[in-house]
């Protein structure tokens, strides 16, 4: 059963019940988000939020009672975006290809709509306690998830093996993609398809040495 990544100690003063106060929040994290990306942790500030989200700073205290609990919310909710497309695939139902073209657009849409979020939130990991709880918790489920998409490998002693193919095959996608953003290139179409390239010429080859090492 999937997991989400958990709340924190410090968690919102009170849940949106209403599609008013749902659409407050919304536009709160959106904004939130889009500030974060701007001008990272220690700039950031609640202020800034409520002037972009077009609320007042009393609403956005009535549910983020500091900046720490409402960039653990942004981190939080970002995370599960980028986990929501592991999920999503995870399981041997559908073939290699289809599985990694969804791998590949998933994280191409997540890093799209904010290119400059993921890198802030993995640079500020160390800011708080909380966050790097949130961190912690996200990486354990992602490099499962990368293990079971690689599931291929099977057999006697070839934990460590997926392990790493796992470890490789993530850091590739994510310096691909990371790399895109930042030069205004994630939108590419030849981009994607190189990716996918890329990804099922790793797996397959991976693969192949395991049916021989193990057969």
């Amino acid at each position: 059963m999937a997991t989400r990544i958990s709340s924190s100690s410090k968690s919102m003063r009170k849940q949106p019940r209403q599609a008013r106060s749902r659409a407050t929040v919304e536009a709160i994290l959106a904004a939130g988000a889009q500030v974060l990306a701007e001008v990272g942790w220690l700039k950031f500030t609640t202020n800034r939020v409520a002037e972009i989200a077009g609320v007042s700073i009393g609403s956005l205290y009535q549910y983020f009672p500091d900046k720490t609990v409402l960039v653990e919310a942004i981190t939080r909710r970002h995370f599960d975006d980028v986990l929501n497309v592991l999920r999503e695939i995870d399981g041997g139902e559908l073939p290699l290809e289809v599985r990694t073209e969804r791998l590949v657009a998933g994280m191409i849409e997540i890093h799209g709509s904010n290119p400059r979020l993921h890198q802030v939130l993995l640079r500020d990991a160390a800011a708080s306690n909380e966050l790097y709880a949130t961190h912690i918790e996200f990486e354990a489920e992602y490099f499962r998830r990368y293990e079971s998409f690689v599931g291929a490998a099977r057999g006697r002693g070839d934990e460590l093996d997926r392990k790493k193919v796992a470890e490789v095959l993530s850091s590739a996608i994510a310096g691909v993609i990371h790399d895109a953003a930042a030069r205004g290139t994630l939108g590419s179409e030849q981009l994607r398809q190189e990716l996918i390239a890329i990804v099922l010429a790793y797996v397959r080859h991976r693969e192949g040495q395991l049916r021989i090492r193990f057969g």
